[in-house]
């Protein structure tokens, strides 16, 4: 019986992905450092309150926000977990159909304004269409969510960032996936005068061949379409019933499962 392990995207083991909220107008500075060099970024946005504050027009978003994920943050930002049920029915499915009238596809994760859920909260998000959701709460670690709708990063970026990067660039053991995840507002770096800060980690963890830069929503796309594969009960086979692809190690070599196929799994052997 062959070994097999999930990896990610091209057989990599490792991948970033960075979480910012509220679209204000310090993302373009942000957006622009990421796009530099190769990294991906889910920015959560409230559709209601485009133009207010420091926040984007709706076309300054639109423009620059592409090649990255927008997801919802709720339309006003209200401290949901102290909100009738209704409203926060309202809050999270308005600024859904906002954000896909204005980005043209569908929005299906989000982050809790303020910081704040409840177990009904969570129980609630998937009749919603919400697949995942942001906490502020962090691990300090490099694994994947045991709870979508309590997704845990790994560190805020004003938390030990470097360390923690110099820590991800060094894991090699590749029987384990391991997962950065970085949030903040950017607002920060403004307030703070510490850009330099964010420009030194892109600098150093971006553009690297063993790392998968990916969005919020790639993460959790990849992740259910290998739980969707379809294996034999000998596992001499697997199917693959998703359009995308999924890659797997078997017997320490990577194989890509390509999206509607059916390949052997027997015969491999380490390179």
């Amino acid at each position: 019986m062959p070994s097999i392990l999930l990896c990610f995207p091209q057989g990599k083991h490792k991948a970033l992905t960075m979480s910012y909220d509220d679209g204000v107008s310090a993302d373009k500075r942000l957006v622009n450092i990421f796009n530099q060099h190769g990294i991906k970024g889910t920015f959560h946005i409230n559709g209601g309150l485009f133009g207010t504050g420091r926040r984007l027009t709706e076309q300054e978003a639109v423009r620059l926000y592409e090649g990255h994920e927008v997801s919802a943050h709720t339309l006003t930002h209200p401290t949901i977990a102290r909100c009738p049920a209704e409203q926060i029915v309202h809050e999270v499915m308005e600024d859904r159909k906002r954000l896909e009238q204005l980005f043209g596809y569908a929005v299906r994760g989000m982050s809790y304004p303020n910081g704040s859920f409840s177990p009904a909260i969570k129980a609630v998000l998937p009749s919603l269409g919400i697949e995942y959701a942001r906490v502020v709460q962090t691990t300090g670690g490099f694994g994947l969510p045991d709870d979508w709708h309590e997704w845990k990063a790994t560190c805020h970026h004003n938390d030990r960032l470097m360390e923690h990067a110099e820590t991800f660039a060094g894991l090699h053991k590749t029987q384990y996936l391991y997962l950065m995840y970085v949030w903040g507002h950017s607002y920060e770096f403004d307030d703070q005068g510490n850009w330099e800060l964010m420009e030194q980690f892109c600098e150093y963890i971006g553009s690297r061949d063993d790392i998968w830069y990916a969005t919020n929503k790639q993460i959790v796309d990849y992740i259910k379409a290998y739980e969707r594969l379809q294996f034999s009960a000998a596992l001499t086979f697997v199917e693959n019933p998703n359009a995308q692809s999924v890659w797997l190690s078997v017997d320490g070599v990577k194989l890509e499962v390509a999206g509607g196929s059916r390949i052997s799994l027997i015969g491999s052997k380490e390179e």
